[in-house]
């Protein structure tokens, strides 16, 4: 991976860690503190405004827009907006702590679904640093654990439209060849008509209140319009990071975005913390530093044996202890991948 390549990884990272935990502080004042309990509905206006800006942006050549199939892109707006509301009817039908496994959940099925369908390998050093991470972040954030049917059944599409929706976020950009600000600016409309046509219904479903009839004070459209602009950096990020990495990558960053969003609801918003969450916090980012420590070793070897001469590659696979090499596209230099 080139110097330059290196720093875009890094700065997409930073980009969404930064963006996410402050769209997660912004959206605590608004939902808890000024009673705007409407997630899904939210969600949709993030969307329309990423979109809004982007075609602005398009218009003013900062780039340039890629015809994508349309059924392909149909289709990936309405499972990635589909995936969102899952989520929500998840955390709504469910306890905090289920809420928390389904999240943990995605990472190990996102490795099966890409080793099974896509023939990827991850190695056994990945999938030790990945239990790692878990473990921490479980420790950290999972406490009841309820079980309902409906709950469950909710929990499980929601983990499969979510793996397979981020799946596909990094396919597309690869095998078509578009940029994440393309692939963005062709799928958001979708992602929010989707979200915008069933939100109210959701969020109704979940808080027993209607969007319409909210009173929509200053402060209130105050903080919507300050979490709409976050999240146009967000939804961007999210993109970039798991084009220019992969859907396991941008997991792992989302677990470390749970890391931190507990630490500053501690240090900002006083909100309780034990040892238990300290600790947690310590084995999930022990595990975040073995899966990237592994992941830039794996991704060098790959790139020194991509790099050698056709003789010297041809008397590498003479060698049958040396034909099969760990290929784990769990990152490709640097890690992460989407959520909170």
């Amino acid at each position: 991976m080139t110097a330059g390549l290196q720093l875009g990884v890094i700065g997409s990272l930073a980009l969404s860690v930064a963006s996410s935990v402050a769209i997660v502080i912004c959206n605590k004042a608004l939902i808890s503190t000024l009673g705007f309990p409407f997630a899904t509905t939210l969600t949709s206006w993030h969307l329309m405004v990423t979109y809004c800006t982007l075609h602005v942006a398009q218009r003013l050549h900062f780039f340039e827009p890629k015809a994508i199939d349309g059924h392909t892109v149909i289709l990936f707006g309405f499972l990635n907006g589909t995936s969102i509301g899952l989520l929500n009817l998840s955390l709504g039908f469910n306890s905090i702590g289920f809420y928390q496994m389904t999240k943990l959940a995605i990472i190990p099925f996102t490795v099966l679904l890409e080793t099974i369908f896509l023939n990827k390998r991850f190695s056994e050093t990945i999938k030790l640093s990945l239990m790692v991470l878990l473990l921490g972040v479980g420790i950290a954030s999972v406490t009841d654990l309820k079980l309902n049917m409906l709950g469950s059944v909710l929990s499980g599409l929601a983990i499969a439209t979510t793996c397979v929706g981020q799946i596909l976020t990094n396919t597309i950009q690869k095998k078509l060849k578009v940029s994440s600000t393309q692939l963005l600016y062709q799928s958001a409309p979708y992602q929010a008509a989707i979200l915008f046509a069933t939100g109210p219904f959701v969020d109704k479903l979940l808080t027993n209140r209607s969007v319409f009839d909210h009173k929509y004070t200053t402060p209130v459209v105050g903080f919507i319009v300050l979490s709409c602009l976050i999240a146009v950096s967000v939804n961007f990020s999210t993109f970039l990071v798991i084009g220019t990495t992969s859907p396991v990558t941008y997991q792992v960053l989302g677990h470390l975005k749970t890391c931190l969003v507990l630490s500053f609801g501690y240090t900002l918003l006083h909100d309780p913390f034990t040892m238990r969450n300290i600790l947690g916090i310590l084995v999930a980012i022990f595990g975040m530093g073995l899966y990237s420590f592994f992941s830039v070793r794996e991704s060098k070897k790959k790139s020194t044996n991509d790099a050698l001469p056709v003789s010297q590659m041809q008397d590498k696979e003479t060698e049958p202890l040396l034909a099969t090499k760990d290929s784990s596209d769990t990152k490709k230099a640097n890690g992460v991948s989407h959520g909170c």
